[in-house]
Protein backbone atom coordinates (compact mmCIF):
# COMPACT_ATOMS: atom_id res chain seq x y z
CA UNK A 1 0.00 0.00 0.00
CA UNK A 2 3.07 2.14 0.28
CA UNK A 3 3.00 2.76 -3.28
CA UNK A 4 -0.66 3.64 -3.66
CA UNK A 5 -1.24 7.56 -3.78
CA UNK A 6 -4.59 9.42 -3.16
CA UNK A 7 -6.32 12.65 -4.02
CA UNK A 8 -8.40 14.55 -1.68
CA UNK A 9 -10.33 18.05 -2.54
CA UNK A 10 -10.61 20.61 0.86
CA UNK A 11 -12.30 23.77 0.80
CA UNK A 12 -9.78 26.73 0.61
CA UNK A 13 -8.81 28.39 3.96
CA UNK A 14 -10.44 31.86 4.75
CA UNK A 15 -13.54 31.36 3.63
CA UNK A 16 -17.13 31.91 5.01
CA UNK A 17 -19.11 34.81 5.91
CA UNK A 18 -16.65 35.48 9.50
CA UNK A 19 -14.05 36.87 6.46
CA UNK A 20 -14.37 40.09 8.29
CA UNK A 21 -12.81 38.63 11.60
CA UNK A 22 -9.98 37.64 8.92
CA UNK A 23 -9.93 40.68 7.60
CA UNK A 24 -9.67 42.79 10.96
CA UNK A 25 -6.60 41.05 12.21
CA UNK A 26 -5.05 39.66 9.83
CA UNK A 27 -5.84 35.90 10.12
CA UNK A 28 -6.03 33.37 7.78
CA UNK A 29 -8.63 30.82 9.64
CA UNK A 30 -10.01 27.72 8.43
CA UNK A 31 -13.51 26.06 7.43
CA UNK A 32 -12.97 23.63 9.99
CA UNK A 33 -14.21 20.66 7.40
CA UNK A 34 -10.51 19.06 7.95
CA UNK A 35 -9.59 15.91 6.81
CA UNK A 36 -11.30 13.64 8.83
CA UNK A 37 -12.56 11.43 5.34
CA UNK A 38 -9.06 10.32 5.28
CA UNK A 39 -10.38 7.59 8.16
CA UNK A 40 -13.07 6.54 5.75
CA UNK A 41 -13.04 3.65 3.37
CA UNK A 42 -14.20 4.70 -0.17
CA UNK A 43 -15.61 2.37 -2.32
CA UNK A 44 -16.93 2.43 -6.26
CA UNK A 45 -19.00 -0.71 -5.29
CA UNK A 46 -22.44 0.27 -5.89
CA UNK A 47 -24.11 -2.33 -3.62
CA UNK A 48 -22.51 -1.40 -0.32
CA UNK A 49 -25.30 0.75 2.00
CA UNK A 50 -24.89 4.94 2.35
CA UNK A 51 -21.62 6.42 4.32
CA UNK A 52 -22.91 6.80 8.31
CA UNK A 53 -21.74 9.67 9.94
CA UNK A 54 -18.42 9.05 11.69
CA UNK A 55 -16.71 12.01 13.82
CA UNK A 56 -16.66 12.10 17.28
CA UNK A 57 -20.04 12.93 19.87
CA UNK A 58 -22.05 15.70 19.71
CA UNK A 59 -20.17 18.79 22.24
CA UNK A 60 -21.48 19.78 24.94
CA UNK A 61 -23.12 23.28 25.57
CA UNK A 62 -20.50 25.62 26.82
CA UNK A 63 -20.65 29.13 28.70
CA UNK A 64 -16.77 29.95 27.22
CA UNK A 65 -15.77 31.30 23.99
CA UNK A 66 -16.96 34.73 23.69
CA UNK A 67 -20.20 33.64 25.83
CA UNK A 68 -22.10 32.32 22.60
CA UNK A 69 -24.81 30.14 22.67
CA UNK A 70 -25.56 26.39 22.81
CA UNK A 71 -23.18 25.31 19.88
CA UNK A 72 -24.67 22.60 17.31
CA UNK A 73 -22.16 19.71 16.65
CA UNK A 74 -20.27 18.56 13.47
CA UNK A 75 -21.79 14.96 14.76
CA UNK A 76 -25.14 16.86 14.62
CA UNK A 77 -24.75 18.98 11.44
CA UNK A 78 -23.69 15.91 9.73
CA UNK A 79 -27.21 14.13 10.68
CA UNK A 80 -28.32 16.84 9.21
CA UNK A 81 -26.52 16.93 6.29
CA UNK A 82 -26.67 12.87 5.35
CA UNK A 83 -30.22 12.86 4.77
CA UNK A 84 -31.90 10.25 2.92
CA UNK A 85 -32.70 12.06 -0.08
CA UNK A 86 -29.46 14.39 -0.31
CA UNK A 87 -28.59 13.14 -3.95
CA UNK A 88 -32.23 13.81 -5.00
CA UNK A 89 -31.39 17.21 -3.81
CA UNK A 90 -28.25 17.24 -5.82
CA UNK A 91 -29.92 16.54 -8.74
CA UNK A 92 -27.99 12.85 -8.82
CA UNK A 93 -31.03 10.38 -7.71
CA UNK A 94 -29.68 6.58 -7.17
CA UNK A 95 -25.99 8.15 -6.13
CA UNK A 96 -25.02 6.58 -2.34
CA UNK A 97 -22.82 8.44 -0.37
CA UNK A 98 -19.39 7.45 -0.14
CA UNK A 99 -18.27 9.22 3.15
CA UNK A 100 -19.94 11.08 5.92
CA UNK A 101 -18.22 12.76 8.78
CA UNK A 102 -18.50 15.68 11.43
CA UNK A 103 -16.14 17.64 12.98
CA UNK A 104 -15.77 20.39 15.62
CA UNK A 105 -13.24 23.10 17.10
CA UNK A 106 -12.57 26.92 17.42
CA UNK A 107 -10.50 29.37 15.65
CA UNK A 108 -8.18 31.08 17.74
CA UNK A 109 -7.79 34.83 16.84
CA UNK A 110 -4.96 37.49 17.52
CA UNK A 111 -5.20 38.55 20.80
CA UNK A 112 -6.02 35.20 22.34
CA UNK A 113 -9.79 34.98 21.39
CA UNK A 114 -11.45 32.04 20.04
CA UNK A 115 -14.03 31.54 17.21
CA UNK A 116 -15.96 28.39 17.61
CA UNK A 117 -16.73 26.58 14.72
CA UNK A 118 -17.67 23.18 14.08
CA UNK A 119 -18.65 20.97 10.01
CA UNK A 120 -19.81 18.19 8.06
CA UNK A 121 -19.01 17.06 4.60
CA UNK A 122 -20.60 13.84 2.70
CA UNK A 123 -18.82 13.12 -0.72
CA UNK A 124 -20.60 11.18 -3.68
CA UNK A 125 -19.52 10.50 -6.80
CA UNK A 126 -20.64 13.26 -8.61
CA UNK A 127 -20.73 15.91 -5.37
CA UNK A 128 -19.00 16.71 -2.17
CA UNK A 129 -21.31 19.04 0.04
CA UNK A 130 -20.09 20.69 3.08
CA UNK A 131 -22.29 22.25 6.40
CA UNK A 132 -20.48 24.36 8.99
CA UNK A 133 -21.10 26.85 11.29
CA UNK A 134 -19.59 29.71 13.12
CA UNK A 135 -20.30 31.25 16.23
CA UNK A 136 -18.76 34.94 15.86
CA UNK A 137 -20.39 38.70 16.12
CA UNK A 138 -19.99 39.58 12.20
CA UNK A 139 -22.88 39.96 10.53
CA UNK A 140 -23.42 38.17 6.94
CA UNK A 141 -24.41 41.57 5.18
CA UNK A 142 -21.17 43.09 6.04
CA UNK A 143 -19.46 40.35 4.54
CA UNK A 144 -20.32 40.53 0.94
CA UNK A 145 -17.88 43.71 0.12
CA UNK A 146 -14.83 41.15 1.06
CA UNK A 147 -15.43 37.97 -0.49
CA UNK A 148 -15.10 39.59 -4.19
CA UNK A 149 -17.14 41.19 -7.12
CA UNK A 150 -18.93 38.03 -8.07
CA UNK A 151 -20.96 38.06 -4.33
CA UNK A 152 -24.49 38.06 -4.43
CA UNK A 153 -26.73 38.73 -1.58
CA UNK A 154 -30.20 37.40 -1.25
CA UNK A 155 -32.94 36.37 1.78
CA UNK A 156 -33.12 32.87 1.96
CA UNK A 157 -35.19 31.32 4.63
CA UNK A 158 -36.42 34.53 5.98
CA UNK A 159 -32.38 35.70 6.89
CA UNK A 160 -29.50 37.42 5.05
CA UNK A 161 -27.89 35.71 2.94
CA UNK A 162 -24.24 35.61 0.22
CA UNK A 163 -23.54 33.68 -2.35
CA UNK A 164 -20.14 33.62 -3.56
CA UNK A 165 -17.43 31.28 -5.10
CA UNK A 166 -14.50 29.90 -4.11
CA UNK A 167 -11.77 26.81 -4.68
CA UNK A 168 -10.42 23.80 -3.26
CA UNK A 169 -7.57 22.51 -2.88
CA UNK A 170 -5.99 19.67 -4.10
CA UNK A 171 -3.84 17.13 -1.97
CA UNK A 172 -1.99 14.35 -3.17
CA UNK A 173 -0.01 11.97 -1.44
CA UNK A 174 1.17 7.98 -0.54
CA UNK A 175 -0.40 6.08 1.60
CA UNK A 176 3.05 6.10 2.94
CA UNK A 177 2.91 10.01 3.99
CA UNK A 178 5.44 10.87 1.53
CA UNK A 179 5.31 13.00 -1.48
CA UNK A 180 2.81 15.04 0.02
CA UNK A 181 1.64 17.67 -2.82
CA UNK A 182 -1.14 20.48 -2.85
CA UNK A 183 -2.41 22.88 -5.60
CA UNK A 184 -5.40 24.34 -6.99
CA UNK A 185 -8.69 22.23 -6.91
CA UNK A 186 -11.57 22.45 -8.68
CA UNK A 187 -14.17 25.71 -8.26
CA UNK A 188 -16.89 25.45 -5.18
CA UNK A 189 -19.89 27.42 -4.83
CA UNK A 190 -20.59 28.52 -1.26
CA UNK A 191 -24.40 30.05 0.42
CA UNK A 192 -23.39 32.01 3.46
CA UNK A 193 -26.84 32.51 5.67
CA UNK A 194 -27.23 34.45 8.65
CA UNK A 195 -27.58 32.44 11.93
CA UNK A 196 -31.01 34.62 12.37
CA UNK A 197 -32.83 36.90 11.34
CA UNK A 198 -31.44 40.32 12.56
CA UNK A 199 -28.29 39.05 11.38
CA UNK A 200 -26.61 39.78 14.92
CA UNK A 201 -23.72 37.44 14.55
CA UNK A 202 -22.46 33.90 13.38
CA UNK A 203 -23.84 31.85 10.23
CA UNK A 204 -23.97 28.71 8.36
CA UNK A 205 -22.31 27.70 5.06
CA UNK A 206 -22.85 25.14 2.44
CA UNK A 207 -20.63 24.59 0.02
CA UNK A 208 -20.65 22.20 -2.88
CA UNK A 209 -18.36 21.29 -5.72
CA UNK A 210 -18.01 19.10 -8.49
CA UNK A 211 -15.93 16.06 -9.24
CA UNK A 212 -15.59 16.81 -12.66
CA UNK A 213 -14.99 20.28 -12.14
CA UNK A 214 -17.82 21.72 -13.54
CA UNK A 215 -18.81 25.21 -11.91
CA UNK A 216 -21.92 24.19 -9.26
CA UNK A 217 -25.47 25.15 -10.31
CA UNK A 218 -26.62 27.71 -7.81
CA UNK A 219 -29.85 26.19 -8.30
CA UNK A 220 -28.66 22.87 -6.60
CA UNK A 221 -26.95 24.54 -3.93
CA UNK A 222 -29.70 26.77 -2.93
CA UNK A 223 -32.49 23.68 -3.09
CA UNK A 224 -30.03 21.81 -0.59
CA UNK A 225 -29.55 24.73 1.88
CA UNK A 226 -33.54 25.09 2.00
CA UNK A 227 -34.07 21.26 2.63
CA UNK A 228 -30.58 21.21 4.92
CA UNK A 229 -30.47 24.23 7.10
CA UNK A 230 -34.11 23.61 8.29
CA UNK A 231 -33.48 20.34 10.44
CA UNK A 232 -29.81 21.92 12.09
CA UNK A 233 -30.73 21.75 15.80
CA UNK A 234 -31.87 24.91 17.55
CA UNK A 235 -32.59 26.86 13.66
CA UNK A 236 -36.05 27.82 15.02
CA UNK A 237 -35.12 28.80 17.93
CA UNK A 238 -32.51 31.01 16.67
CA UNK A 239 -34.64 32.58 13.73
Amino acid sequence: MGDTADDIDAPTKGAGAWGQAVAAVALVAVLGVGLWTLGETSSSNADLPPARCSGGEPEKASGELGKVPRRVSGAQLCEALNRPDLAELLGTPGETAKTAGGSGGSVKLAGGKEIATSSARVEFGTYTVTLSATYDRFSVTGSAALLGGGARQRTVLGRPAVFYSDRTISISFRLDGSDTDSGPGVPARALTVARDAEDSGGSFEVVLWRADGGVPDDTVLLRVAEKVLPTVPGWAAEG
